[in-house]
């Protein structure tokens, strides 16, 4: 969708803002460019709807040379949003919404019907937001509203240069979350600029970590983490990459140990005698559909006497869905104090996650990417085997 050939940017005092760039944007994908201040990464996404020219070079959108076409008609083709959202403080939140669409010349109706939908999509209800002002909302919500007008004419291309950059910690944890939420429905190809690693990490498809005006490494989140290709690029994403690998790599049932089940409608006895067979200390839970309810301690299995299971089970509140991140999987565990954490597809349970198993995925993740093989294909070297 997006193409760079060979780009450079120079001005007229010498300095050279980006320098032989050349890479490629898949149709809908997210990639995110990330760098220090200065390096060269706005310059790039600016580049794709000529509000800076390049010095040589080609860029090419979905196969043309945007350098023969019209620039005001190429960003009406590109969405765009900064980190200050630059709404019209003078226009309601709806008006701000169809802005693009009213400057394609759409009918009001078809404009404003556009821009409730996008709003709804984004997470703010039209009947509440559509007719308050900019200074009426919070950054977050500004925030929001800045990527409905981006999305409101339907682009195939949407640039955000550090558009949750300006809003506290928790509301851009919330605003990325949506933002993936939003991606998944919608399949833009997207650039996204940022000086922040853990935030490319989560966002995008692939990261390009620029250096001085040029690409050090292109390539999957986890593979920058993993194996960063120079020196540079180990500095820049730190010494704790290990564990910003965690937001990259997901739990697959490979991962997950099988631990007792027994049934809410089980004999107490029975749960217990297998439990001791077994050398066990506890039991998952499962109803009569075989979906997760608890868990149940072997002490009080084999000393409650008679009953069933149900009456002397544990809700289990620590459980994930798999493919949720180990990063998830980590901080669900030290939230709830568990030693381990309930897997599910859907409702069937799957297995159990513990702190061993979650080192383990992340060592089979480095290593898969290190050998270019599945992670359920890695041997994994212990102490035992050294």
């Amino acid at each position: 969708m997006i193409r760079f050939e060979h780009v450079s940017k120079r001005y007229a005092d010498g300095t050279t803002a980006v320098a032989d760039l050349s890479f490629e944007v898949a149709e809908g994908e997210l990639v995110t460019l990330v760098g220090p201040s200065g390096c060269g990464k706005t310059t790039t996404m600016k580049m794709v709807n000529r509000l800076i020219e390049p010095s040589s070079g080609q860029i090419f959108l979905d196969g043309e040379d945007i350098a023969t076409i019209d620039p005001v008609q190429l960003r009406r083709r590109i969405g765009y949003v900064i980190q200050q959202v630059g709404l019209f403080p003078h226009k309601t939140v709806l008006e701000n919404t169809a802005t693009v669409p009213h400057l394609l010349g759409w009918q009001r109706g078809k404009a404003g019907a556009r821009a409730a939908e996008l709003l709804d999509l984004v997470g703010l209800d039209p009947s509440v937001y559509g007719d308050r002002y900019p200074d009426q909302l919070s950054g977050g919500q500004r925030q929001r509203v800045g990527v409905a007008r981006a999305l409101a004419a339907d682009p195939p291309v949407l640039l955000m240069d550090e558009p949750f950059g300006a809003v506290d910690p928790v509301v851009r944890e919330h605003l990325q979350n949506e933002f993936l939420r939003l991606q998944a429905q919608v399949r833009k190809t997207v650039l996204f600029v940022t000086h922040d690693i853990e935030e490319a990490v989560r966002l995008g498809d692939r990261i390009a970590v620029y250096g001085a005006g040029r690409i050090e490494q292109f390539d999957a989140p986890a593979a920058v983490l993993g194996s960063p290709a120079t020196p540079y690029v180990a500095d820049f994403v730190g010494a704790d990459r290990g564990l910003k690998r965690l937001t990259v790599t997901p739990i697959e049932p490979g991962d997950l140990e099988q631990p007792p089940i027994v049934h809410l409608t089980d004999p107490l006895p029975k749960a217990a005698a297998r439990l001791a067979a077994e050398g066990a200390r506890w039991a998952v839970v499962l109803d009569d559909q075989d979906n997760l309810h608890g868990w149940i301690v072997a002490d009080a299995a084999a000393t409650a006497g008679e009953g069933t299971v149900g009456e002397h089970a544990r809700r289990m509140e620590a459980w994930l869905p798999v493919g949720s991140s180990l990063k998830r999987a980590f901080s669900t565990m030290l939230q709830h104090d568990a030693g381990w954490i309930a897997v599910l597809d859907g409702d069937r349970f799957l297995g159990v996650l513990t702190p061993a198993k979650l080192h383990e995925a992340l060592r089979r993740s480095i290593d898969a990417d290190a050998q270019d093989i599945a992670r359920s294909d890695v041997e994994l070297q212990t102490v035992a085997d050294a």
